[in-house]
């Protein structure tokens, strides 16, 4: 499964990042988050328990976030739930229409044959909308702060 989200937004390339890479405030400026709550904490490294909503469904996975502030990248693993392996990688790319922030999520199935129907329900119905949903909020709350 390859989902892959992106939009421009109109702030400096640093505030984006560290918008991004600051899990313990997303839940005050993205609703559709219910809570992160750290297991280990770091300045480039943190294990975390995300939780959100879709559509009022909770769902909750362990992740580990890797903040690369040489490559300008905020990089997760997830470590526990039905997304267990996936691998998710921002990155903020300056160009002449402002900063473009792609979301890529990316998951080889475990159980092959159930690969079409997983796609659809995990990676269209829940990653595809909860990460379009995570960047409309990311880009008006950096913009209205720049």
């Amino acid at each position: 499964m390859h989902k892959n989200n992106s939009i421009i937004m109109h702030a400096p390339r640093a505030q984006i990042f560290e918008a991004a890479a600051n899990l313990e405030l997303w839940p005050k400026f993205l609703p559709h988050y219910r809570y992160i709550r750290y297991l280990e904490r770091g300045p480039e490294r943190n294990v975390v328990i995300m939780a959100a909503k879709r559509s009022g469904i909770p769902i909750s996975w362990t992740s580990e976030e890797i903040i690369d502030r040489e490559k300008m990248e905020v990089r997760f693993h997830h470590l526990k739930a039905f997304t267990r392996g996936m691998r998710v990688v921002w990155t903020f790319q300056e160009t002449p229409a402002g900063v473009l922030v792609e979301i890529a999520h990316d998951l080889a199935f475990r159980v092959p044959p159930l690969a079409p129907a997983a796609d659809a329900i995990i990676g269209d119905f829940f990653i595809h909308h909860i990460a379009n949903q995570t960047l409309q909020c990311m880009k008006l709350h950096v913009e209205a702060r720049s």
